[in-house]
């Protein structure tokens, strides 16, 4: 059964405007499932076929000509020099949804997007599964436990896999190889232990100095792999927002996954049972939490507008939604309890933030949902309601 995507209707309002609109997203996300579903009608090649490939790179002029009236290129980056013959023929026939593109690793995809296609493409990210996605085909997480060990990877939902065997699997088969494409990694278990450490540090600011001194490798080559972990979709910078309201800001991005399941798996979690008291529960929710506003965003063809927000005093906001004149404040707390104060670092920078502030939002892992002083608690099956009310603006 495919699962339908919440993507579809903007890829299909895009292609309808656009001689070119490329897919991109990690690895396993569902992008060739989508492109094919939506665009029956078109031919597909895949770039990741050797025999594909060398045909393209050998006389791409007439690979671009056999695809007709239009086709499906999956895995795209695999032939940069393609880009610049893509330009060509869409100038010679500028007719809307012409080819669908899909990528998977950002640096080889923009790059030729950026110098040969300006202009003439639209770019969608998608990323795995969210949670109403998964909902509606039936495979509702059992508790929330469930779903941080089996974060929303297609394939593990659709195939009823065992989310720790996937994600050994999914490190090995396409992480390691991708590294392989794009840097010279000599040492691959120094990146193995690179990818726990970023793991570990889930939520936190960016530390490249402690992240390469913990691996033994150097600050370059952390900054350099941690772009690669970026450009592949794996991890997400989430920048700190410029708005100071008179106080010291920190500058330094946090450090989150795009899934889950992948940071439970590189930290050693076996069963969603050890995440009832695990040290990592609170980062892992707000991990997940962060990459459903991202998918929100993308999935209605947009850009990410998600901050997040720390003085020097040690005031922060979580995620911090920038609407262009209001400021959308949002915590995540992984209890199930809310506690008295819950709202009171809401509360203080609503005070600060004045007439910017727009109404608070807290996520957490309970059930409760109520009002309080401007602010609302939102339970975590409910995330959908805040990206429909906050985001999708």
């Amino acid at each position: 059964m495919v699962i339908p995507r919440e993507a579809a209707d903007p890829i299909r309002a895009l292609v309808a405007d656009y001689p070119v609109v490329a897919i991109t997203g990690p690895r396993q996300s569902g992008k060739t499932t989508l492109a094919r579903t939506l665009f029956a009608d078109l031919g597909y090649l895949s770039l990741e076929d050797p025999d594909v490939r060398q045909r393209a790179i050998d006389d791409p002029r007439a690979f671009l000509a056999d695809c007709g009236e239009g086709a499906v290129l999956d895995e795209v980056q695999r032939v940069p020099e393609l880009f610049s013959y893509l330009q060509g023929a869409v100038d010679e026939d500028p007719r809307p949804g012409r080819f669908i593109l899909t990528g998977s690793q950002q640096f080889g995809l923009l790059a030729g997007i950026t110098q040969s296609l300006a202009g003439r493409v639209a770019l969608v990210p998608l990323l795995p599964f969210t949670l109403r996605e998964l909902e509606s085909c039936g495979n509702t997480p059992a508790d929330l436990r469930a779903l941080l060990y089996g974060g929303l990877f297609p394939p593990i939902h659709d195939r009823g896999l065992d989310p720790h065997v996937w994600c050994a699997n999914y490190v090995q088969t396409y992480l390691e190889r991708d590294v392989r494409q794009m840097l010279n990694v000599r040492d691959l278990r120094a990146f193995q232990l690179f990818l726990r450490m970023c793991a570990a540090r889930c939520g936190q600011l960016v530390n490249l100095s402690a992240l390469a001194s913990d691996c033994g490798i150097t600050h370059n080559t952390a900054k350099a792999w941690l772009s690669v972990l970026e450009a592949s979709y794996v991890v997400h910078l989430l920048p700190p927002h410029h708005a100071n309201f008179s106080k010291r800001l920190v500058k330094t991005p946090k450090l989150y996954f795009h899934d889950p399941a992948l940071v439970s798996w590189l930290l050693g979690i076996r069963s969603p049972a050890e995440l009832a008291t695990h040290s990592m529960r609170g980062p892992l929710f707000e991990t997940w939490v962060v990459s459903e506003l991202l998918k929100a965003r993308f999935n209605r063809g947009l850009t990410s507008n998600l901050f997040f927000w720390r003085d020097r005093a040690g005031l922060e906001i979580d995620v911090l939604v920038d609407r262009g004149v209001e400021l959308v404040p949002v915590e995540i707390k992984s209890g199930r309890t809310l506690a008295s104060d819950s709202f009171g670092g809401l509360a203080r920078w609503r005070e600060l933030a004045g007439d910017r502030a727009g109404a608070g939002w807290l996520v957490h892992g309970g059930d409760e949902e109520h009002s309080r002083d401007g602010c609302r608690a939102l339970p975590w099956r409910g995330i959908d309601r805040l990206a429909a009310d906050v985001l999708a603006r």
